[in-house]
């Protein structure tokens, strides 16, 4: 969680930030603000939590900066402190929904236990949003979306375990379909539904299904998703087991009128293909691949046609790697630097050709081009040269087909992958160095002007967050402790070289109370600025 402390008396702000342990209470992250203005700049840049505000400031008070956060960030939960008794505030604030009300001068124990009973309320609500029934209606509400994404991993041949699959089928209410046989209908759009823009197309798609369970309806229940290729893909399982021949002629017939409704009522034409019987979820896969072959090979331009795929399987001498495309595929584990993920995957592989094929130069040629085009790719979306990236490595690409067996391909695979890891760990930490770099030269050089963490977010040009977390991983430290760090040498050097008074010295290191300079110096060194320059005199 993430805490803001509001005051414009920033002795108050600096000595709560600093003197309790935060981090303890389970705030990651504490910003501070000595203006309502301020705190709504934070607001707006960072997702806080908690707000504990000052009810009495100049310009926007603590209930004026309350009813914004309202407006704006209903789920941030605001404490006040005050040193006004008077109920009429206190009423206010109840008014304004202010968790707490707390009257100066405040106890830290007092304010770490308000702190802690808000998070724990803050929790509790947000177990409220993730709770079942909230679920439950989120869940209904994108059923459709959610049993699509389901059957595209299917047909793509994800790995789902047995168990899982089971949940998530029971949970979308698809438990009908299990273990039973099915058949895959395909329906390609064609002509007019190529031409229209992308919002008709939708609802001409949901048209189409609604016109299937109209005609299918009554012997079969289907489920279905749009696929990659843009076809409609629909499971459908018999709602009672009939006679094969029979059901197959009543099937087409029915496609015929499907054809006729959809040419009659949305103008278009479609072709439609059904495969033979399988069994769920084995055979899905097998299904689909069959099935779009056969569009490919059979139908291919031709408009408004039927086909059936025969039950009997086609005598195949060869087939692909399919590992080597099931999902996620090489380029995707390559573009995320899932590196042990890719690794596995082309264990999976070579495995695979081992077992299978494993005097293939046709697959050895198979893997090593889908390996080479993975890498180059990488390498060029990185704005890198793949020759820079692999080294030596790379003079067995530019030779063609340097492998004769699956040995010499699985080393060269795996030393290359390695080689990339290497180069974009490198480079990662290259590009993270020379921005703490440039962090660190900015704020030496800007100590007496802005150094908030929105100026050095903007003077890198990245997000404030983004910043705040890459310094933490980089250096260990917080890029605030380092702002304070350089901040103190500074007036360090300023209370012994210049004849400035201390007051001065406290407004041009960015501290609008010399009361807060006195404090945050005397944290520092041990002793006040007075008494810090007193040994130089």
């Amino acid at each position: 969680m993430q805490l803001l402390l509001v005051d414009d008396e920033a002795h108050v702000v600096d000595r709560f930030s600093t003197t309790i342990d935060w981090k303890a209470e389970g705030m990651e992250q504490v910003y501070k603000a000595y203006s309502g203005f301020e705190a709504m700049d934070l607001l707006k840049q960072f997702s806080i939590d908690i707000v504990i505000t000052d009810i009495k400031m100049p310009g926007m008070s603590g209930l004026q900066l309350i009813a914004e956060i309202r407006r704006h960030w209903p789920k941030t939960k605001c404490i006040l402190l005050s040193g006004y008794s008077d109920f009429n505030y206190a009423k206010e604030a109840i008014i304004y929904q202010t968790e707490d009300y707390l009257l100066k001068p405040v106890k830290e124990k007092d304010l770490v236990d308000t702190v802690k009973r808000v998070k724990d309320k803050l929790l509790a609500e947000w177990e409220e949003v993730v709770s079942v029934q909230r679920l439950t209606y989120t869940l209904r509400e994108n059923l459709p979306l959610l049993r699509a994404n389901l059957l595209n991993e299917l047909l793509q041949g994800r790995s789902i375990a047995e168990s899982r699959l089971h949940d998530r089928m029971n949970m979308l209410e698809l438990s009908d379909f299990e273990g039973r046989s099915f058949v895959l209908m395909m329906i390609r759009l064609e002509e007019y539904f190529l031409k229209v823009d992308p919002e008709s197309l939708s609802w001409m798609e949901y048209a189409i299904s609604n016109m299937v369970e109209e005609l299918y309806g009554s012997r079969y229940k289907f489920w279905y998703a749009k696929d990659a290729h843009d076809y409609l893909v629909f499971v459908m399982a018999p709602r009672q087991e009939g006679d094969g021949k029979e059901d197959s002629l009543w099937f087409e017939r029915t496609a015929s009128s499907l054809q006729s409704a959809v040419s009659t009522y949305l103008k278009g034409k479609i072709s439609i293909l059904v495969s033979g019987s399988g069994q769920f979820p084995q055979d899905v896969r097998e299904m689909y691949g069959r099935s779009i072959a056969a569009f490919r090979k059979r139908i291919a331009n031709e408009q408004e046609l039927f086909m059936r795929l025969e039950d009997e399987h086609a005598t195949v001498d060869i087939h692909p790697l399919q590992n080597l495309y099931d999902p996620p595929s090489l380029i995707h584990l390559l573009e995320a630097a899932r590196w042990d993920h890719a690794k596995t995957k082309l264990k999976t592989v070579f495995e695979d050709l081992e077992q299978r094929y494993p005097e293939s130069q046709e697959h050895i040629l198979e893997i090593y081009f889908h390996i080479a085009s993975a890498y180059a790719y990488i390498a060029h979306r990185n704005g890198r040269h793949l020759s820079d990236m692999l080294g030596s490595d790379y003079d067995k690409m530019s030779e063609g087909n340097p492998f004769r067996s699956v040995n010499q391909l699985k080393e060269w695979t795996f030393r290359t992958l390695e080689r990339m890891k290497q180069d974009t760990d490198r480079e990662t930490k290259d590009t993270r160095a020379s921005l703490i770099h440039d962090i660190q030269s900015f704020v030496d050089e800007n100590i007496t002007n802005d150094v908030s963490l929105q100026s050095i977010a903007d003077h890198v040009y990245l997000h404030p967050v983004y910043v705040s977390k890459v310094y933490k991983l980089e250096t260990g430290d917080n890029l605030s402790d380092y702002i304070q760090t350089v901040r103190m040498q500074k007036a360090e050097y300023l209370l012994k070289s210049s004849t400035e008074k201390i007051y001065e010295i406290a407004s041009r290191l960015g501290y609008q109370r010399p009361h807060s300079f006195n404090h945050a110096f005397k944290k520092h060194k041990g002793m006040t600025p007075q008494e810090y320059r007193d040994q130089f005199t």
